[in-house]
């Protein structure tokens, strides 16, 4: 998700893809420990993408 839809989105819908991203995470992050993952970019991805999601789920709480 772009950080534009990040914004967007309800607090619902964000606290659903921060499950999503975290399951998808440990599940790449267990298959590249098995074998190499042909694009182990992807990690850093996911990693950033949970990162961008809790930030905006903090901010709301604080607000």
């Amino acid at each position: 998700m772009k950080q534009s839809e990040i914004k967007e989105a309800s607090t619902a819908d964000l606290q659903e893809a921060l499950a999503e991203n975290r399951q998808a995470f440990s599940n790449l992050k267990m298959a590249h420990t098995i074998s190499p993952l042909d694009n182990p970019i992807q990690l850093r991805a996911h990693r950033r993408a949970i990162a961008r999601i809790a930030t905006e789920l903090t901010k709301r709480e604080v607000q």
